[in-house]
């Protein structure tokens, strides 16, 4: 039967009526500091600590709860014969019900300016303590960290003068979670500028929201994110209108963002199952999607638009011809708003700093068993270095950087056709350099005479170079660094394609 709570919360949601509720019950309450004023002018009895223990709370509040005849009250096994003696030797009382919420680290970190001290002053010590011992003693004490379970404990005791197990387990659980998010959320805050990667990792994530279904329909799906102001992604996009974001969009959109914070100027990616199908560069955003629309007609249908300008009535009256899944942009006119209105399935994605980057990012894969975590791969090219005869135009080299910066985007092996800052063919995700090549060259509905070629890694053999050439191709672009570059640029030589290595390689996979 619970018969004395502890209660001490920083969160005071719904505090005074639960403590009212249990006092009605007949559960005697203690508490600390502010949580036992509250109470009290709530018109609740509230004991205090420090009158329980003996000890008054000291060091500004930073120990009041540290002490046996709480923790002993928390920790006693209710059936074990030596902990009830000790109990009584001690003069100990159990305490049944533990209701903690702690310190507002998270909200503190989150302020702006906030300094070090203010940050570690919000580290709650005491909190977690008894969180813990009521949570390891869940068979018999039951734990609230959320005011959200108020409702659920109070009608339980109420009907039964206590919770039943699979309740206490289940708040046990929440408990163990809760604690383990905050002492994360403090590891990452102490270790921001910390370089290099630490001997274990512990991850933090708050759920965004449940998904209908994953990439199949078949599994099942959430979406997390990281905590705090993420400027520039996804978690930051207010929605407009549309349907619920699926598992596959939030990829798809999270990969166009991604290859969209390469370009300053007015530029429009379309993506498709994670790979770009279109990309475009222009005067302004008109111009950009119409030719990253006409660089794949085909398939940009159901694909994810990302553009870095305002979209307008013009560019939307274009895009609403065409089953787009999502359009995400810095924002929407009045008379773009109009215009998709008549489209509610489509999903519009208001994302102000859409270009922002991260300063310190991780990129993680999950394998099997384990977990990969690399750099977020934000390098372009280490050195310029043109190794043919031919030499690339002024021209030549501003569509060369464009398409290098996309085909880093691209599924490995991958391979960019592009030509007037618009791209003309995408190879991706292909096990061989030659077929990533033969597949942009036959799947392009485009003359790409006069097009220049961009390759995420070297060419092994020049067989690339040769089928370049007989596509129209007039400049490459590659990281070099094979045993064999000397054949590639031969093979240039002979062709008259000028080639540039860029000394810096971009594998995706």
């Amino acid at each position: 039967m619970i018969k004395r709570a502890l209660i001490s919360v920083s969160d005071k949601t719904g505090i005074v009526d639960f403590a009212k509720a249990l006092s009605k019950l007949g559960v005697e309450i203690l508490s600390t500091g502010g949580t036992a004023k509250l109470l009290r002018d709530g018109g609740v009895n509230a004991i205090d600590v420090s009158d329980v223990t003996g000890f008054p709370e000291c060091l500004d509040g930073r120990v009041k709860t540290l002490h046996p005849v709480i923790h002993g009250g928390i920790l006693a096994i209710r059936d074990n014969e030596e902990h009830q003696k000790t109990l009584q030797q001690q003069n100990i009382t159990p305490i049944d019900l533990v209701v903690i919420n702690l310190y507002p680290f998270k909200e503190t970190i989150l302020k702006e300016g906030v300094t070090m001290e203010e940050a570690i002053e919000n580290i709650d010590i005491g909190g977690p303590t008894m969180l813990r011992s009521a949570a390891k003693n869940h068979k018999f004490v039951t734990v609230i960290t959320d005011p959200k379970d108020y409702g659920k404990v109070l009608e339980e005791i109420k009907e039964a003068g206590d919770t039943c197990f699979a309740t206490r387990y289940d708040l046990a659980l929440k408990v163990f979670q809760h604690t383990s998010h905050y002492d994360t959320l403090i590891a990452a805050y102490l270790g921001k500028d910390k370089e290099g990667f630490g001997d274990t990792l512990t991850l933090t994530y708050e759920k965004v929201q449940d998904l209908r279904y994953g990439e199949n329909p078949h599994q099942q799906a959430v979406f997390y994110r990281e905590v705090g102001l993420q400027p520039g992604t996804l978690v930051e996009g207010i929605q407009l209108q549309g349907k619920e974001l699926s598992f596959n969009n939030i990829n798809d959109a999270n990969g166009a963002l991604e290859l969209l914070k390469e370009f300053e100027e007015p530029t429009v990616v379309a993506i498709k199952h994670t790979n770009p199908c279109g990309v475009a560069s222009g005067e302004d955003i008109y111009e950009a999607y119409n030719k990253a629309f006409e660089a794949d007609p085909l398939s940009i249908f159901g694909g994810i638009i990302a553009a870095n300008q305002v979209i307008d009535g013009r560019t939307a009256e274009k895009m609403k011809d065409v089953f787009l899944e999502v359009i995400i942009a810095p924002d929407f006119t009045e008379e773009a708003l109009k215009i998709f209105n008549d489209k509610q399935n489509l999903r519009l994605i208001k994302l102000t700093n859409i270009t922002a980057k991260k300063e310190k990012a991780i990129d993680m894969k999950k394998v099997a068993g384990g977990l990969l975590i690399q750099d977020v791969n934000k390098e372009l090219i280490k050195e310029i270095e043109i190794v043919t005869e031919k030499k690339p135009t002024e021209k030549m080299m501003e569509d060369l950087v464009f398409a290098f910066k996309i085909v880093k985007h691209v599924k490995s092996n991958a391979i960019v056709l592009v030509k007037d800052k618009q791209t003309l063919a995408v190879g991706p995700g292909q096990t061989s350099r030659i077929w990533a090549l033969q597949n942009a060259i036959k799947n392009s509905t485009h003359d790409l005479e006069g097009s220049v070629m961009a390759s995420d890694a070297f060419f092994p053999f020049s067989d690339c170079v040769d089928a370049a050439f007989k596509a129209g191709v007039k400049a490459i672009i590659q990281p070099g660094g094979s045993l064999n570059d000397k054949l590639s640029v031969e093979a240039c030589n002979e062709k008259g394609i000028a080639m540039v290595f860029t000394g810096m390689r971009h594998f995706k996979h």
